[in-house]
């Protein structure tokens, strides 16, 4: 039986701001006209925009942000879980449970008797684990969302790839592959085959997203913080030539550059 005064304070905490949100709501879902109108449908956007929100924040690093918008994000989960229970189909509390059966069934090593040494062993296991859960007629691939930017998707697809043991030995196989597509893509382009360079373009980027992959780096990650960095820069540039008085769109490229060497060397 569950007894209260055996739970931390800090557990009791966070049980009790937990009943605080779930009767927040409630009420909305009585009172409030806009949260009374909204549908998992209606919320599906903003989902995805929260998400966006919380990633920016976590790249730059600023913690009162990320913790904001984990709030953010946890409000759309209790807010589809409250649309659910009203439609009579899930609730808050058996999104949980499942939740709590899939993390124990996918951490035998943890609850029960399997051996994983490793990061690269638990990855493995939970890829096989998550197979067994699917119709055996079933891709291991028809879990990648369609709706994924085509970067996550790639990475997405190598990773569950990998997690059947489909992969490359070693990093230096990736690199050939990588050089290998980067040749066929520059022969195209010099033949002219637009259509062809586009495809050898396209094998490019996946390559490059393996090799990356292979060798612990985030190509999402990379990616988005060279846009910051391009960002930064430009707007210093901008910057610098407003206070020169000049106009970038009468200014030459070598003009520009002198800007944009500043900001290099002023770390933006």
């Amino acid at each position: 039986m569950f007894d209260w005064n055996q739970l931390s304070p800090q557990r009791q905490q966070q049980l009790m701001a937990t009943d605080r949100i779930l009767t927040i709501m409630d009420e909305l879902r009585e009172k409030c006209p806009w949260d009374k109108k909204q549908t998992l449908d209606s919320l599906r956007h903003l989902t995805i925009e929260e998400t966006y929100e919380l990633s920016d924040a976590i790249l730059q690093q600023k913690p009162n942000e990320i913790e904001k918008e984990l709030g953010d994000v946890f409000l759309h989960i209790i807010f589809y879980s409250k649309i659910g229970s009203e439609q009579g189909v899930f609730d808050y509390t058996s999104v949980l449970e499942k939740l709590c059966e899939k993390m124990i069934r996918r951490h035998p090593h943890i609850y029960g008797d399997v051996v994983a040494e490793d990061e690269e062993a638990v990855k493995r296991n939970w890829e096989q684990i998550k197979q067994q859960e699917k119709p055996a007629t079933e891709s291991i691939l028809s879990g990648v969302p369609k709706s994924l930017p085509a970067l996550v998707k790639a990475i997405r697809i190598q990773e569950k790839a990998r997690g059947i043991g489909f992969d490359w030995e070693n990093k230096e196989q990736v690199w050939e592959k990588v050089e290998e597509e980067l040749a066929e893509f520059k022969a195209e382009c010099t033949a002219g085959a637009m259509d062809r360079a586009t495809e050898e373009l396209g094998d490019v980027i996946f390559s490059i997203i393996n090799y990356a992959r292979f060798i612990g780096i985030s190509p999402e990650d990379a990616l988005e913080k060279t846009n910051l960095k391009f960002i930064r820069r430009f707007m210093y540039l901008e910057k610098a030539a407003h206070q020169a008085g000049r106009k970038l769109s009468e200014m030459t490229l070598a003009e520009m550059d002198v800007y944009w060497n500043e900001a290099k060397q002023q770390d933006y």
